[in-house]
């Protein structure tokens, strides 16, 4: 190689191993302010008892509905109420449902939804016609919208729901803890949750000047009814297939307050099966969170191999090997400090590149497919790739 080959090498490695400290050094400080529920100081009952209804949509999950269900029938509070929707599965999810809400018809609504309206999503609508339920007959103050295959301890709403009324939030948010069952579950969620400290500052979070630090988890998004309101609810968002981030974005958008807290073991969620089942997860997300543009998936696959995937390499070349060991001693720290909220090994760390060469491929796999089709298949739906752009378009 030319000198002047080598010298911008050399600089392309420092540049990118002071980004990886920057983040460390960031990350070590801002996660301290994120709440741990778990924590003794945050094992409080909700002043006034305010009434929360809790929204479950479903499609063909009859493996894993039930459980979710009981964990929620089993929480450590009084005043809440739960509306499981069976979203014309084609299996025993209705079935399932129907049995519980016999068993205890006190706490449990049970909506049975045959038909799509046309220009929405199974799961918005799902979520929206519940939601609209729980409002005009629960008349509820807090509406909780969650996943059919989430696990709640018996204490985690309880603990959700008097620090939303502590902190006053509009929208509270409790990141899951993955169960992971092999190798490659594993080295494939660490390395999307060391990403995401890119992509979120979650501790810049309930800052309402910090637009882009804005979070919403599909496992455990907790709205005020008059704000879901204000929001204009899921109707506003009838076509976005990453709903959750979209709900999280329109949030901090309209000036609400958003609170984030961590609670290891709390909200858990396996999420997909090895790393066959993250990647065809995915499927569907991965061009959305690109917002079906090219030109932005061609710049985060660029932006992969630059950041997480060329670091490997300058450590054969002499003069890049300090740049990358720091950057390497950096990405190690933050799975480190990840693994204390997540209870994913940080030895995962070891395969950081792998994971992202991983990724990348399934961001163009994504997109490729999805534009191939002309569209999304998503709960037994096809979408039109030409709706859903239009929607993205609109929301973000």
């Amino acid at each position: 190689m030319t000198h002047s080959i080598y010298t911008v090498l050399q600089l392309s490695a420092w540049f990118i191993a002071l980004l990886w400290f920057w983040k460390a050094v960031t990350a070590a400080f801002g996660l301290r302010r994120v709440p741990n529920l778990i924590e003794p100081k945050y094992d409080l009952h909700p002043a006034g008892s305010p009434s929360l209804t809790v929204i479950v949509p479903a499609r063909n999950e009859s493996e894993k509905v039930a459980a979710c269900l009981q964990s929620l029938l089993d929480q450590q509070y009084s005043n809440i109420q739960i509306i499981a929707v069976n979203d014309r599965s084609t299996d025993s999810t209705g079935a399932i449902m129907d049995a519980l809400a016999l068993q205890h018809p006190d706490k449990l609504t049970f909506l049975h939804i045959t038909e799509l309206p046309a220009r929405w999503l199974g799961k918005t609508h799902a979520m929206a016609l519940a939601a609209n339920h729980a409002i005009s007959v629960h008349h509820a103050d807090y509406l909780l919208f969650t996943d059919a295959d989430i696990l709640f301890d018996p204490d985690a709403i309880r603990l959700a729901l008097a620090q939303a009324v502590v902190t006053q939030a509009d929208h509270y948010v409790i990141l899951p803890t993955a169960i992971i069952k092999s190798a490659g579950e594993g080295m494939l969620i660490s390395y999307l949750q060391i990403m995401g400290l890119w992509a979120v500052r979650t501790w810049r979070v309930s800052d309402p000047k910090a637009l882009r630090d804005a979070v919403g988890v599909g496992a455990f998004n907790l709205l005020r009814t008059p704000a879901y309101q204000q929001l204009g609810g899921f109707e506003a968002l009838r076509m976005e297939i990453v709903e959750d981030l979209a709900l999280g974005s329109r949030v901090k958008q309209h000036g609400l307050r958003q609170r984030i807290a961590t609670g290891p073991g709390l909200v858990r969620v396996h999420w997909h099966s090895g790393i066959s089942g993250i990647i065809n997860g995915l499927m569907k997300n991965l061009f959305a969170i690109c917002r079906y543009n090219p030109a932005i998936v061609l710049l985060s696959c660029l932006s992969i191999t630059a950041f997480c995937v060329a670091p490997t390499l300058f450590l054969t070349v002499s003069q890049t090997r300090t740049p990358a060991i720091l950057t390497f001693a950096s990405i190690v720290f933050l799975y480190v400090l990840s693994s204390r909220q997540s209870r994913v090994s940080p030895i995962y760390a070891v395969l950081f590149p792998a994971s992202a060469a991983l990724i990348a491929y399934s961001i163009l796999r994504s997109t490729i497919t999805t534009l191939k089709h002309g569209g999304v298949t998503w709960r037994g739906t096809f979408y039109p790739l030409a709706d859903l752009r239009k929607r993205t378009t609109t929301f973000h």
